[in-house]
């Protein structure tokens, strides 16, 4: 079933560190050997053996609208055309920015780059170049790229390889690298207070995908955004997994708090290799060139990359249909997995937001890594080789969000829950 995977895994070990350029494809969570994709349409994979699967990941977010989506597909060849890279600044870099800022009312300048790693980076930089401070808080299980600062307690990609500490962070960006529980206001109200005058920035993932899908508690941004108010910390959201995915304006507009600087990736690139990081004029000013905080990308702003995200975020700005579509879809999802859940008497969770959702087999909350953790890992791990055997591509680990897609049909979510209560029967 999987010949041609388990030849091109093997022959990969050879060239590539474990065969794979990113660590979670690797299935070293769930076991087994990594499919090798070849192609995909729609809400549809196929691999390298020709086998079929409902796709749950999205590319990990960006396939909003599924794959191969013909309006971006038509874009890309035609702009590619025209060359795939100058060096030097495009109108397209412009109406990019512009249209960002039509769908984001606090985004008030933005900088493209090339990566979630590299905007989550740069804003942290800018942060501490803005205020002149050097710790940051960041919050257990949330992942932010793989900068040395944001790789203390990271979340999904560590937790999948059980790496508890990286080699070659040194003892002093440690340091500088604060953390605390996700939905402990009172963690953060206590670091507050201790390094009072000390923290440059806090930066989370206002709704996490890193550990699951984990949705905050009421009143625990409002309480971050009013610390960072009195001590004069630059609030950071990491929206490169929810921007442009969970509303046209992100979950800024979603959960109505404004941070002061937001990163972004996935979405904004419609499958390319795109970040950004915006915000507030008083603090973007202080990036270079109108200020002294360096930044600078050779591919940041690639015609082909803006293309592809501007052509898709038009769709969704265009389109607000869309995302109640994708709620939708999601709550049907969630709904019927509860259903055949109950009917079996297996404990579980289902954590959704938007069109981010995860199911948990646990019968406590999942409200935070340390409780995602404590969930049952191996009845996942048989539950997503079950669902891979019979068409269907969840993510690769526990920890990850699903992230659904608005070319899936009802039909591919009833199979879906129906391979559910199939597996339960087992």
């Amino acid at each position: 079933m999987y010949d041609q995977s388990k030849q091109l895994f093997e022959r990969a070990q050879q060239s590539i560190p474990g065969g794979v350029n990113s660590p979670v494809r690797a299935f070293k969570s769930v076991g087994g050997t990594p499919l090798f994709m070849q192609s995909a349409k729609g809400a549809y994979m196929f691999d390298a053996d020709g086998n079929q699967y409902i796709d749950y990941i999205a590319s990990w977010g960006p396939m909003i609208l599924g794959h191969a989506y013909e309006p971006v597909v038509k874009a890309i060849q035609e702009k590619v055309l025209s060359s795939t890279s100058f060096g030097a600044p495009t109108e397209l870099e412009i109406e990019m920015a512009e249209l960002i800022k039509s769908m984001v009312p606090n985004v008030d300048l933005i900088r493209m780059v090339s990566s979630g790693t590299e905007a989550c980076m740069s804003a942290l930089r800018l942060a501490r170049g803005y205020t002149g401070r050097n710790k940051f808080i960041k919050f257990e299980g949330c992942y932010h790229g793989h900068a040395d600062a944001f790789l203390v307690k990271a979340g999904s990609g560590m937790a999948t390889l059980n790496i508890q500490t990286v080699p070659g962070i040194t003892a002093g960006v440690s340091n500088d690298t604060l953390t605390c529980a996700y939905n402990n206001l009172e963690a953060v109200q206590q670091l507050a207070k201790e390094y009072k005058g000390e923290i440059a920035a806090i930066i989370i993932e206002p709704v996490v995908g890193n550990m699951g899908c984990i949705i905050p508690a009421p009143g625990f941004l409002e309480g971050i955004r009013k610390i960072c108010d009195e001590e004069s910390i630059v609030f950071i959201f990491d929206e490169v997994m929810t921007g442009f995915r969970l509303a046209a304006g992100g979950a800024q507009t979603k959960l109505n708090i404004n941070a002061d600087l937001v990163t972004y990736g996935k979405v904004i690139g419609g499958g390319l290799p795109v970040g950004a990081f915006g915000g507030k004029k008083e603090i973007m000013q202080h990036i270079a060139p109108l200020g002294n905080v360096y930044q600078a990308g050779t591919l940041s702003g690639n015609p082909i990359a803006m293309i592809a995200g501007f052509t898709l975020l038009n769709e969704l700005k265009n389109n607000p249909a869309i995302y109640e579509e994708l709620n939708a879809k999601t709550k049907y999802l969630g709904d019927g997995m509860a259903i055949v859940l109950s009917q079996h008497d297996v404990p579980y969770r289902i954590n959704r937001f938007g069109s981010m959702i995860s199911l948990h087999f646990s019968d406590h909350a999942i409200t935070d890594f340390d409780s995602a953790s404590k969930a049952d890992i191996v009845r996942f791990n048989k539950l997503f080789h079950f669902m891979l055997e019979n068409g269907i591509y969840l993510p690769p680990s526990a920890y990850e969000s699903w992230f659904l897609n608005n070319a899936l049909t009802y039909a591919d979510l009833d199979k879906t829950i129906a391979l559910l209560d199939k597996f339960l029967l087992q």
